[in-house]
């Protein structure tokens, strides 16, 4: 009987503590939740960077197409051609040689009859801007009939695009300390940044006369200039 006793004393202790304990935390809120933080403030800008540079290496599109009465017929004579260009691309100085494409496709009437077989085959081709003109010419001399390009690029495109992120980054800060100044806060540190992401530069197609001769002008390729863009989305903590 008196264990018995002890027992419901310690049951009514347990669920006496448990009371008080619900209504401590009733009592204070703050006991019972966990704290939260104010959100943090910032200040959001979109900043642009660009670098002017001069192109220094070009890629040109050498080919041949050539018509015969059958597919293989016009295929092998297409292959003759083609091993000539290549070996003139390569000696003109022609670097990163790659076959584009070659296909075979049959020319028909208006009455929808095969009249023969074409066949066309096309490479690129890389070399510095000064030695472009005369790979084209090469090509064309070598029996190329279908030249394109150039397509104007620059060697070190990678450095240069991470000196117009720099530029974009500056930007954005300015623009961030202009609407500070506005909005009477001040600027703080980087909180995010985000890429836009790079533009392209334009790409120059030009089709290259395909009867030049000993006696012709030499193909002239002006560089001109690109613009490497860059742009980066920016926010900065309020002060």
């Amino acid at each position: 009987m008196g264990s018995m006793r002890r027992l419901l004393s310690i049951l009514l202790a347990a669920v006496a503590i448990v009371v008080a304990a619900a209504v401590s935390g009733v009592g204070r809120p703050e006991a019972a939740h966990g704290e939260t933080t104010a959100q943090a403030r910032t200040v959001s800008t979109l900043g642009q960077g660009k670098v002017t540079t001069v192109p220094d290496v070009a890629t040109i599109s050498a080919g041949v197409q050539n018509e015969a009465t059958t597919a293989a017929a016009a295929l092998a004579d297409n292959a003759r051609r083609m091993e000539r260009v290549i070996a003139a691309l390569k000696r003109a100085g022609g670097e990163k040689v790659q076959t584009q494409q070659v296909s075979v496709y049959p020319r028909t009437d208006n009455r929808q009859h095969v009249t023969g077989y074409v066949a066309a085959n096309s490479v690129s081709a890389r070399t510095s801007i000064a030695k472009v003109g005369a790979l084209v010419d090469a090509a064309v001399k070598a029996g190329a009939n279908a030249v394109q390009g150039p397509v104007l690029e620059r060697s070190d495109r990678e450095a240069l695009y991470r000196d117009a992120l720099q530029k974009a980054l500056a930007d954005a800060r300015l623009k961030a300390e202009a609407l500070a100044k506005g909005g009477g806060f001040g600027v703080g540190q980087i909180v995010t940044v985000v890429e836009q992401g790079a533009s392209q530069p334009e790409i120059a197609f030009a089709s290259a006369p395909a009867g030049a001769g000993k006696d012709s002008v030499p193909t002239p390729i002006e560089p001109g200039t690109q613009d490497i863009d860059a742009s980066v989305s920016v926010s900065f903590a309020i002060t």
